[in-house]
């Protein structure tokens, strides 16, 4: 089996968008909470330009999860996106995209990564190093809190 990770395409935005609402769905959300956010898991390329750091990582050539940066400012860069298709968790490809996407922040010369969690992905980016820095509200269900984390990348860099 050869597991790869490449740069995604921005024509492949409609699988990536089916790819986070199978991903999210598998904390077990019901219908009327996946309808309701599904416009926030739509997937859409121009938010990503124009550096476009958006990574796919296929197994055999199939498409099992995937991960996003955007730059926020010169030291700082988000985790915008790590899914995995529902299926593939607890088999090390959410740890092997982590891994892809720090190095990759390092390499850009980011000094820290910042993500907003799913309350049930916390404890993955606890496991990885990332350390809770607040909450944030969520604009589509007010009293939805979700966590958001840090991760230095300083130590990585030297």
């Amino acid at each position: 089996m050869t597991v790869s990770i490449r740069r995604a395409r921005p024509e492949e935005g409609g699988f990536l968008t089916e790819l986070t609402v199978r991903s999210k769905a598998h904390w077990g959300y019901d219908d009327a909470f996946m309808e309701t956010v599904r416009h926030e898991l739509e997937f859409h390329a121009i938010k990503f330009q124009p550096d476009f750091y958006v990574y796919i990582l296929e197994e055999n050539a199939e498409r099992l999860g995937f991960c996003s940066l955007i730059p926020l400012d010169r030291e700082t860069v988000e985790l915008h996106d790590l899914f995995l298709d529902s299926g593939c968790t607890g088999k090390g490809y959410g740890k092997q995209l982590w891994i892809y996407a720090v190095n990759l922040a390092c390499d850009l010369g980011y000094r820290k990564l910042i993500l907003t969690a799913d309350p049930h992905s916390e404890p993955f980016y606890t496991r990885c190093g990332a350390v809770p820095i607040g909450e944030k509200t969520s604009t589509t269900f007010p009293g939805r809190k979700l966590p958001v984390m840090e991760y230095s990348l300083v130590d990585r860099i030297s």
